[in-house]
């Protein structure tokens, strides 16, 4: 019994903040080059992981980086 708690349990922990965490990486990393298939692909994750995306969002933060003008 205790096996199948512990089981649930790190499913339950790598479908609401591992992979979400990988996947907030990974679009972070590829959303301005991505191509055709792979926004695609980023859309999936996005709906696929949805739940853990919903909790980790309020702690993430990726506003563009300040634009340095030379003058």
């Amino acid at each position: 019994m205790y096996i199948t708690l512990l089981l649930y349990a790190v499913l339950a922990g790598a479908y609401l903040l591992v992979v979400p965490v990988a996947t907030y990486a990974y679009l972070n990393s590829r959303w301005y080059v991505a191509t055709s298939f792979e926004r695609g692909f980023m859309y999936f994750l996005m709906f696929f992981f949805f739940p853990g995306m919903l909790i980790l969002a309020p702690f993430l933060n990726f506003r563009p980086k300040r634009r340095q003008i030379e003058a």
